[in-house]
């Protein structure tokens, strides 16, 4: 018997790094899932895993930068499961269209400032404004927003970083408003994590070195002194999802081998 069993879950984001990690985590915990990316292939790999261990599985290419498409991928998991009892809204990375220009204050581009805030933080709202009727109508759900380490400190890109310290106010925010309806909602802060968003190639090359001391650098910034791996941030997210976490809402959790601390 798993955590999760009878439970449905939707991973944005969901075809690679962390968000294929916490789905398939979710699955081996019982969940069906359903799993959203532009990516059709990795999205196939994903549900092809979770349909190996015994669990049912979609995959539901989209493009979250869209409000149709993003509250698409809630509806046709509604539509193939009947419920949707969690939501991981793990959609998001650093966009930019001229390069280093765009993470300067003074040769910000405009529109670049906009869309890092759609991606990382209204499509959250999206999808999670779909998905909150089905949770309300079976008194149970599970919302996890996954943040950054630079949710919580200076340093990271200006669009970025404004909206995952959102991500947190609006964490907080839904949480109080939804709690009397056996719904909570908390925000899940991976640090330096080994996916593609680290684009480590061309960290190096910002910083003048190769590869392996790139990745030196960032393991400084936490206590364990290392990347962490994508499956590592599984386990929370898995916890979070379980009723018998009916009792954390509204928490700011980071797995992140202590960075910054």
């Amino acid at each position: 018997m798993g955590r999760l069993d009878g439970l449905v879950a939707l991973v944005t984001g969901g075809g690679r790094g962390i968000g294929r990690e916490i789905a398939l985590a979710m699955a081996r915990d019982g969940a069906d899932i359903a799993v959203s990316s532009r990516t059709h292939e990795e999205l196939l790999a994903v549900t092809a895993d979770a349909q190996g261990g015994g669990r049912e599985a979609i995959a539901i290419e989209a493009d979250a930068m869209t409000r149709e498409d993003a509250q698409r991928v809630v509806a046709e998991t509604l539509q193939r499961f009947g419920r949707l009892d969690i939501l991981v809204n793990n959609v998001g990375g650093v966009l930019s269209g001229r390069g280093p220009q765009d993470q300067n204050p003074f040769t910000h581009d405009d529109d670049v400032f906009v869309d890092n805030l759609t991606l990382n933080l209204v499509t959250h709202y999206w999808a999670t404004r779909a998905a909150l009727p089905s949770m309300k109508d079976h008194a149970f759900g599970r919302v996890i927003n996954i943040g950054s380490g630079y949710a919580k400190t200076s340093g990271g890109p200006l669009g970025y970083s404004a909206a995952k310290h959102g991500l947190i106010g609006f964490t907080r925010a839904l949480a109080a408003q939804v709690a009397p309806f056996g719904i909570t909602v908390n925000c899940l802060c991976p640090g330096w994590t080994n996916t593609r968003l680290i684009g480590i190639e061309r960290m190096a090359e910002r910083l003048g070195t190769d590869v392996p001391r790139a990745k030196a650098l960032l393991a400084r910034d936490n206590l364990l002194g290392r990347i962490l791996e994508p499956e590592e941030l599984g386990p929370m997210a898995t916890l979070l999802a379980a009723p018998e976490s009916a009792g954390i809402t509204g928490q700011v959790i980071s797995v992140d081998g202590g960075y910054r601390v």
